[in-house]
């Protein structure tokens, strides 16, 4: 059985909704960052990366990275519509999706959240939190306006709409922000959808 592993307060998020939304069985393997479990022999042998997301399937293979997961559940469930089949619709999707994991996640949310892993002066610690948070407004401002208009990214929901999912939900539920007018429409939309349900239930938030 196909098996994600997963941490929460992470960008398996996006994935955990991702596979409620395709609806097949799947376990999920709890990877404890409080405890390191992500770097203990046992998960480095199965992710060397240290990292989550990762999707065990079901010959026992190992897909990471949040894109590469993401369309490859789209593509192997072509029938739950989470990715446009044109070329056009593909590149734009990878491209949302790039943006977003390269941008409003690592360079931004990370300064934000992980400041220590770039320095370890005092004063600098705090003007890197500073600078990622206007790094990811100042991105979201641009995912604004591509939801201009637009209930989801690609016109139709796909697997961007959960990349964008976990990176509001970091802001708004972890770091208590105010997000853009589209975006935080956005949000709320996808807060009512059942997938992100059955993941806010595991988070532990309304």
């Amino acid at each position: 059985m196909t098996t994600l592993c997963y941490a929460k307060k992470t960008c398996s998020i996006g994935i955990h909704v991702l596979l409620e939304e395709i609806g097949i069985p799947y376990d999920l393997k709890i990877v404890d960052f409080s405890k390191k479990e992500q770097k203990t022999p046992e998960y480095l042998a199965l992710n060397p990366k240290g990292k989550v997301a990762a999707l065990v399937r079901d010959d026992g293979s190992v897909v990471t990275e949040y894109a590469a997961i993401a369309m490859y559940l789209a593509l192997e469930h072509p029938e739950k519509n989470l990715m446009p089949t044109d070329t056009e619709g593909m590149i734009r999707t990878l491209e949302a999706m790039d943006f977003i994991i390269g941008t409003v996640h690592m360079l931004s949310w990370r300064m934000f959240r992980r400041p220590d892993a770039y320095s370890d002066i005092p004063e600098a610690v705090e003007q890197l939190k500073v600078r990622g948070k206007e790094a990811m407004m100042a991105a979201f401002d641009v995912v604004d306006e591509q939801l201009e208009g637009k209930e989801w990214l690609m016109g139709d929901y796909s697997i961007a709409d959960t990349a964008l999912y976990y990176n509001e939900y970091w802001a708004v539920d972890v770091a208590g922000w105010d997000l853009p007018p589209n975006v935080r429409a956005h949000y709320e939309r996808m807060k009512q959808r059942p997938a992100v349900q059955a993941n806010r239930k595991l988070e532990g938030v309304a």
